[in-house]
């Protein structure tokens, strides 16, 4: 396994936290990123280094490719670790990584590619015959089956979703969308599908490795949430049934 001297982390508070605590139990230095906003907060002070970046916004900041790769070759980082949101789904970044001689610590530029795009992840479902919903085509605005929802391509952690439950809130949930997707991921693609009422939201993890090992953790319950985000996790679900779960987990 490699073995790194330093690692900067491209996120920030408890997910850079988090990583910086491991870090050190492991005996890696860390180097910490921040925006002008973030400046006090503890993960700031945990790391045993810390580079600011100017600005406030995330394009500026957590999302500034350059900006991040210039940290990591000043203090000497030896890896990047991209936490989640922000950059981790990135396939250019963890290319760029790679160019500039670090190791970025996640998937390969073609895992990302094929799953950090919504778009490009259904695509390889559809063909590998897993069920999922079909986009809404929106050329028709009359066969439009409301209600629909809005979903940024690259996105994630609830961002990027808008329900629209007509066709007169349609454009305007597009727009914000596009707009919340471009400041969140800077990438502003979207896609329509329908909205499901009253329906449960069960994850089923999967974890590979280098070497071609694969497995998952079993289901969790996160059907509970608040803004698209989810509040509580349950594992495992007291919702489905053994067979249900069997199907999820061997799927």
């Amino acid at each position: 396994m490699a073995r790194f001297s330093r690692v900067l982390i491209a996120n920030r508070t408890e997910i850079a936290a988090r990583i910086i605590r491991t870090l050190d139990d492991m005996g890696i230095g860390s180097v910490a990123v921040f925006s002008d906003a973030d400046a006090d907060l503890p993960f700031v002070h945990d790391a045993d280094m810390a580079i600011r970046l100017p600005g406030t916004a995330p394009a500026d900041t957590y999302l500034n490719v350059d900006a991040i790769i210039t940290a990591a070759k000043t203090t000497g980082a030896d890896a990047v670790h991209p936490g989640y949101g922000f950059l981790a789904e990135n396939a250019a970044f963890a290319t760029r990584c790679a160019d500039e001689g670090l190791t970025f610590i996640g998937p390969s530029p073609a895992a990302i590619a094929s799953m950090g795009s919504k778009i490009e992840a259904k695509r390889l479902v559809r063909e590998a015959g897993v069920p999922l919903l079909d986009d809404i085509d929106l050329s028709d605005p009359d066969a439009v089956p409301y209600p629909v929802l809005v979903k940024a391509s690259a996105g994630g952690g609830g961002r990027g979703m808008r329900i629209v439950r007509s066709a007169e809130e349609l454009e305007a949930g597009m727009e914000s969308a596009r707009l919340e997707a471009a400041n969140a991921f800077g990438d502003d693609t979207i896609f329509v599908e329908r909205w499901l009422e009253k329906v449960r939201h069960i994850e089923v993890q999967v974890i590979g490795d280098t070497h071609g090992n694969i497995t998952h953790l079993f289901e969790r319950e996160c059907s509970i949430q608040r803004r698209h985000q989810k509040v509580v996790e349950e594992a495992p679900s007291a919702a489905i049934s053994q067979e249900m779960r069997d199907r999820l987990t061997s799927a």
